[in-house]
C-alpha cells in the first residue's frame, strides 16, 4: 500500500494501532508521572474501552496493528539485529543485545513492547530500585506520535521525552522494512542530506495535521519544538518547488491537557473543525505564524491573528464547532481535560471521540452530527454510510485518565482524496 495523508479528514484507506497490554499495568503511582500520566489505568476497563475504538475502525477501514508488524519485520535478521542494536545503544544497554538477539521474532516483540525484567542476580541489581532493565512502552498505545503521514511520505516522530524514543525506532523499522508500506521514511534524527540535525528537534504526531495537500498546521510547545518545526520547513524547501503552507499555533506551557495542538483543535470536515476557545479563538498571548514556502525558500513569515482565520487566507474556509459548548467556561475547561477536542475523522464529516464529553457531543449534533454508539455500529444495527455526517461515541472513562483520545489512539497512513 503507498502511503497517502493529503488531509485530515479523506476517507481513511489504512490505520495502525497498538491494543494496551500489560506495558500500561507495570506503572505504580511513583513512577506514573516519569511515564508521562498523570494517573494509573484499569487495563480491563481501558481494554474494554478500546475494543469500541477497535471494533469501529474495523467496520470502516483496514486496521494493521504495531505488535503484529514489528513480529513480521523481525523475521529478518538483519533488520531483527540491526533493531535490537539500536534500541541498546539508545537506551545505554549495550550488553543487552546478547540477551535479545535469543529470542524469536514473536516473543521479541513483547518484550521490546512489555520491557524486559531486571534480574536481580547481583548486589547492584538487588538493590536498584527498577524493575525493568528495558522498560515498557506505557504511552504505545497513542500511535499518533511515533510517525505521521506527510503526503506520500512518513514521517518519524522525534519525542520529546526519552521513555517515548523506543516508540519511534520502531515505528521507523516498521514503514522502512515492512513489505505492505510503499513509502519514503522522513526521520529527523537520520535527516537527508542537506538538512542539519539539531538536537533540540522534536516533532510529535499530536502536533501535526493536514489541512490540505500543501496546507500543515503545527502545534509548537512541550512536545514539538521549533527548531523540529524547522526541520519541517527545510524538508519541503529541499523536496517541493510548488507553494507549501505552515500554519504554526503556539501551545500553553500547562496544564498538560494542552500538550498536543489536537488536544485544543482537530479538523472534522472539508469545512469544519473542533476548537477549544480559550486558545484558538479567544484573545491570549499565544502566537500563530504563518510560513510561507515556494521555489525552494521561505518566502515570508508573518503573524495571523489565529489559526481560522490564517486558513481562511488560503481558501480554507472552516466553521468551528465549541468543545464543551460556548456556554461556561468550567464546562469547557473539564471537557478540554478528557480530550474533548481530540475528534478522529475516519472520513468527511464522519468522526470518533469520547461519549463522556456530553456538552461537545450536543455542539455537534446542533452542527449537523449524528450521534451514534459504537456498539450500534460494531453489531451492525447502524451504518456510517447511511449519514452525511455522523459523531460515533466510544466509552472514555478510563481510556481518557490516560491523556489522549481517539486521534492520539490512531496513526492514519492512508487516505482517500477529498472531493472539495
Amino acid at each position: 500500500m503507498k502511503t497517502c495523508i493529503d488531509s485530515e479528514f479523506g476517507k481513511l484507506e489504512g490505520v495502525i494501532i497498538h491494543k494496551p497490554g500489560s506495558e500500561v499495568e507495570n506503572m505504580t503511582p511513583e513512577n506514573a508521572e516519569r511515564a508521562l500520566y498523570s494517573d494509573i489505568l484499569n487495563l480491563s476497563v481501558a481494554s474494554r474501552e478500546f475494543a469500541q475504538l477497535e471494533g469501529v475502525l474495523n467496520k470502516v477501514t483496514s486496521v494493521f496493528y504495531v505488535k503484529d508488524l514489528l513480529t513480521e519485520v523481525l523475521k529478518n535478521e538483519m533488520v531483527k539485529a540491526n533493531l535490537i542494536h539500536e534500541i541498546c545503544i539508545n537506551e545505554g544497554n549495550t550488553f543487552m543485545p546478547s540477551k535479545l538477539s535469543v529470542f524469536n521474532a514473536e516473543t521479541l516483540a513483547d518484550l521490546l513492547i512489555e520491557g524486559v525484567a531486571l534480574e536481580k542476580n547481583n548486589l547492584t541489581n538487588y538493590l536498584s530500585n527498577e524493575r525493568f532493565l528495558l522498560r515498557p512502552l506505557h504511552n504505545l498505545f497513542f500511535t499518533r506520535d511515533s510517525a505521521m503521514g506527510m503526503n506520500d511520505k512518513m514521517m518519524i516522530g522525534k519525542m520529546a521525552n526519552k521513555v517515548r524514543e523506543r516508540e519511534s525506532i520502531i515505528m521507523d523499522s516498521i514503514f522502512n522494512h515492512h513489505p505492505l508500506f510503499e513509502t519514503q521514511v522522513v526521520n529527523p534524527s537520520k535527516p537527508a542530506d542537506g538538512i542539519v540535525f539539531n538536537q533540540a528537534s522534536t516533532i510529535e504526531g499530536g502536533d501535526f495535521q493536514v489541512a490540505r495537500e500543501n496546507i500543515f498546521v503545527i502545534g509548537t510547545g512541550l512536545r514539538t519544538s521549533t527548531q523540529g518545526i524547522d526541520f519541517i520547513i527545510e524538508n519541503l524547501k529541499l523536496t517541493k518547488p510548488e507553494p507549501q503552507h505552515i500554519i504554526v499555533q503556539e501551545l500553553p506551557s500547562s496544564p498538560e491537557s494542552f500538550i498536543h495542538l489536537d488536544m485544543v483543535f482537530t479538523f472534522l470536515d472539508v469545512d469544519s473543525c473542533m476548537v477549544y476557545e480559550p486558545v484558538i479563538t479567544k484573545f491570549n498571548r499565544l502566537r500563530t505564524i504563518h510560513i510561507h514556502i515556494e521555489n525552494h525558500k521561505v518566502v515570508k513569515i508573518e503573524e495571523k491573528p489565529d489559526i481560522l482565520t490564517a486558513l481562511k487566507k488560503l481558501g480554507v474556509d472552516m466553521k468551528p464547532v465549541a468543545c464543551g459548548s460556548r456556554s461556561d467556561l468550567w464546562v469547557q475547561e473539564r471537557e478540554q481535560w478528557h480530550s474533548g477536542a481530540n475528534f478522529f475523522a475516519f472520513a468527511p464529516g464522519k468522526v470518533i471521540g469520547y461519549e463522556r464529553n456530553t456538552h461537545t457531543i450536543d455542539e455537534l449534533n446542533k452542527n449537523g452530527f449524528e450521534v451514534l454508539k459504537a456498539a450500534d455500529i460494531i453489531e451492525g444495527k447502524a451504518n456510517v454510510d447511511d449519514y452525511k455526517r455522523c459523531v460515533v461515541l466510544i466509552a472514555g472513562s478510563e481510556l481518557a485518565r490516560g491523556g489522549g483520545g481517539a486521534r492520539c489512539m490512531t496513526m492514519p497512513f492512508r487516505r482517500s482524496p477529498v472531493d472539495y
